[in-house]
């Protein structure tokens, strides 16, 4: 109930903050706080501070995943255009990443200077966590292009900014980051938001016209099962989907005895049901998958296969990123256990060796039970860090579970 009383009082004072910023005649007939906003401020309040001055930086690395993001490409081609926009209109334009860190910002030198004092800038992480209720934050948690208007916004140094943003697909429907427009309040304008949904479906269209995939077979398993084969999603049951994973993860093969052991353990399962799957899945690959030894005669990028191969060029930073979750969760096939066991131990051991904070805050983020975690994340960031409160909050979460 405190919470409660606590969160109408804080609405109530938003409603007054937004009252004062707008104009009487371009004010709406109620003030009324949309309710996303009012949900937004209610997650966001026990862990950001109002009175931060500026976002968070991610760190030196931006650069490096601007070069590797798929965004990079459109985004360049409409670069012109982007700048021709945010020049006419005064605004500024961002490009984040899929965690809501700007990557890339174009716009006229006054008002870039104004968004670099709250470093809405490359570098600068405007995720819900660590600036509470912004628009980029709302539409990367709703996957809906999002709007937030003066004191709507939970950090106080945002109320004289009015933000328009859409979120970015690739061609299989997967996040990679939003577009936002942003200027002051005084400059909204009412085709602001058709004009960034105009400029997201460029960015798409771009992304649908790019180059073929490479032939062989993309697999994602980490958090969830897909996979395609010459750019064609293939539709595998979970079984397919668990010899996919196995063949992915010891390339070398195994002899019928092996695979099926990995796949079914200890289960009175015959050798016929096996050959069955494989027989089946081998009509899939077109024939690429040996019958002697089951081994993958085609090649294949693995998700799963990319976290080993940056934990062992000591990359930690790739391998957080790119360790969506556990290895194909539903499965209790002995094989994809061991190996679920083996990559989630050797991450969360990286992390832990790792002096990066942002490191530790990502990996809490998708494991908000690890006490471990919280705590090396809380030890690393200096007393004046704003993120330490999310480490603490973290902290406190679970050790209240």
């Amino acid at each position: 109930m405190a919470e409660r009383s606590a969160l109408h009082q804080r609405r109530a004072a938003l409603e007054r903050e937004w009252a004062r910023w707008v104009p009487a005649q371009a004010r709406p007939e109620t003030l009324e706080l949309r309710s996303e906003v009012a949900e937004s401020w209610a997650r966001s309040l026990s862990i950001v501070d109002p009175a931060r001055d500026s976002a968070p930086a991610a760190g030196d690395e931006v650069r490096s995943r601007w070069r590797e993001s798929p965004l990079r490409a459109p985004v360049t081609e409409l670069a012109d255009e982007l700048r021709s926009i945010a020049d006419d209109a005064g605004f500024v334009a961002a490009v984040t990443d899929e965690s809501g860190t700007i990557l890339w910002t174009c716009g006229g030198r006054v008002m870039r200077r104004r968004a670099e004092r709250v470093n809405f800038a490359p570098g600068g992480r405007w995720d819900e966590p660590d600036m509470g209720t912004n628009a980029l934050s709302l539409a990367l948690r709703t996957g809906r292009p999002s709007s937030v208007f003066s004191a709507e916004h939970l950090v106080a140094a945002l109320h004289g900014w009015v933000c328009y943003c859409a979120p970015i697909r690739d061609p299989r429907g997967r996040h990679l980051g939003v577009l936002d427009l942003s200027t002051t309040w005084d400059r909204s304008h009412p085709l602001a938001m058709s004009t960034v949904r105009t400029l997201v479906t460029a960015i798409e269209s771009r992304l649908h016209a790019a180059p073929p995939a490479a032939p062989g077979i993309r697999l994602s398993c980490l958090g969830s099962g897909s996979a395609t084969f010459d750019g064609t999603p293939l539709r595998l049951s979970p079984r397919q989907l668990e010899v996919l994973t196995l063949l992915a993860l010891e390339p070398g093969g195994f002899p019928p005895d092996g695979l099926r052991e990995a796949l079914y353990g200890d289960l009175p399962v015959t050798s016929t049901t096996l050959r069955a799957e494989a027989s089946h899945l081998r009509r899939m690959l077109g024939g690429a998958l040996a019958n002697r030894r089951y081994a993958l005669t085609t090649p294949i990028e693995c998700d799963a296969v990319d976290v080993l191969n940056a934990l062992k060029a000591g990359d930690t930073a790739t391998a957080v990123r790119r360790y969506a979750g556990p290895l194909l969760p539903a499965s209790e096939a002995p094989g994809i256990t061991r190996w679920r066991h083996h990559l989630e131990v050797a991450v969360r051991e990286a992390v832990l060796a790792s002096r990066e904070p942002d490191l530790a805050l990502l990996y809490g983020e998708r494991h908000p039970f690890d006490l471990q975690v919280h705590e090396h994340a809380h030890r690393l960031l200096a007393p004046g860090d704003g993120r330490r409160g999310i480490a603490a909050a973290r902290l406190r979460e679970a050790l209240l579970d």
